[in-house]
């Protein structure tokens, strides 16, 4: 089979097509890819073992000559797909793109078909089951979900509860205690839960230093930040990256 890239993009694509008729070669078919991930983003254990194919099959086309990275292409691109699919479910977009950024940081470092294979079904049952958590939490109203929609979106900010309130159109007291109702807890602590779980993923999963990622997330001064983070896991953002960065990373080595 001649193998070439050289033309247009339509010349290829052309030339693609042909060989793909004359060799018997087709791609998944999208009511069933749309079904994988469907049943991933209604959290659906069952179904997703049943549809789910491996990364190597005849199915997904070549994206690389090498099979290595072509199984990493695919994966790539089924963690995005994932990610897309689920935040459209309700998982938080900061929890879902987080997630998404580790997945890909470790997949990055394998080498191996089966290091490879074995991540891309932790990957799909992971956020499986997290949909499958997230489904049996009662349904938020419309104002809370837009709430926490604002403070995903503008967490590397100082986010005023005045703000909130204009930005969902309701009373601000009103609001303080409809979250507190629906959530268990208040605004305030939700968003510093959110900031400092934020702040934990980048001192293990990037190099930004203390200072940075407390002034990314809008801390008054770093003792602040220090006193938060310390306040909330018992140790300090250095004693925190000291203790988890080089764990990570010599886990993902190991994939």
């Amino acid at each position: 089979m001649k193998n070439s890239l050289s033309g247009t993009t339509n010349q290829i694509l052309s030339h693609k097509l042909f060989l793909n008729r004359e060799y018997g070669i087709s791609h998944l078919a999208y009511d069933k890819e749309l079904s994988f991930y469907s049943s991933v983003k209604s959290g659906n254990l069952d179904a997703v073992k049943k549809i789910m194919l491996p990364l190597k099959n005849e199915f997904l086309g070549c994206l690389s000559q090498n099979p290595v990275r072509n199984l990493k292409y695919h994966l790539t691109i089924t963690i995005a797909l994932i990610t897309r699919f689920c935040i459209e479910g309700g998982l938080p977009p900061e929890t879902a793109y987080t997630l998404s950024d580790i997945y890909i940081q470790r997949l990055d470092l394998c080498n191996e078909e089966a290091a490879i294979t074995k991540l891309h079904q932790e990957v799909v049952f992971d956020f499986t089951n997290r949909m499958r958590d997230l489904k049996k939490n009662p349904v938020m109203s419309l104002s809370i979900v837009k709430t926490m929609d604002y403070i995903y979106e503008h967490l590397h900010e100082k986010i005023l509860l005045d703000t909130l309130a204009d930005h969902v159109k309701i009373n601000k007291s009103y609001l303080c205690k409809l979250f507190k109702a629906e959530t268990g807890i208040t605004v305030g602590n939700y968003i510093m839960k959110l900031k400092l779980e934020a702040a934990g993923n980048m001192l293990i999963y990037t190099d930004y230093s203390p200072v940075e990622i407390g002034n990314y997330f809008s801390f008054s001064s770093h003792s602040h930040f220090i006193k938060a983070f310390r306040q909330s896991t018992g140790m300090t953002p250095k004693e925190y990256r000291e203790r988890n960065y080089r764990k990570h990373f010599d886990g993902w080595k190991g994939s």
